[in-house]
């Protein structure tokens, strides 16, 4: 059975699709399952920027949806990368903040971003952070 069928078959459960899928144990496969899509590294990089607030994620990620991002941080979460700090207050203030697993990215992230300026083309679309 493929792995397609088998996430079908299970419907959603709280699981995300290929969490724990890593034939052969890679390094390589265990770090994107934690952080290889579109949009964790941009979380990551903007809450340590001080862009800690879902409101705030969301203006300067102003293409992920809703949903998308709740599922990126609840993710980051439960993988210890990120702490979700809520406030007793009325209405609810809720906090992210990166652990030391989260910290220990950034050498990662600034070797992506030094990359990305040797090799972006200068007509491209893409914002500079």
């Amino acid at each position: 059975m493929g792995i397609g069928k088998l996430f079908r078959l299970m419907g959603n459960k709280g699981m995300r699709k290929l969490k724990d899928y890593n034939p052969g144990n890679c390094p390589v496969v265990y770090s994107l399952n934690k952080i290889g899509n579109r949009w964790k590294l941009l979380v990551i990089h903007y809450i340590k920027q001080g862009h800690n607030r879902y409101s705030t994620l969301q203006k300067v990620i102003p293409d992920i949806s809703r949903q998308t991002l709740t599922n990126q941080l609840r993710e980051l979460e439960a993988d210890g990368i990120l702490e979700r700090k809520v406030f007793p207050q009325i209405p609810p203030k809720v906090e992210y903040q990166l652990t030391e697993l989260g910290f220990s990215l950034q050498p990662i992230i600034n070797e992506m971003s030094k990359w990305g300026l040797r090799h972006v083309r200068p007509d491209s679309d893409m914002p500079k952070g």
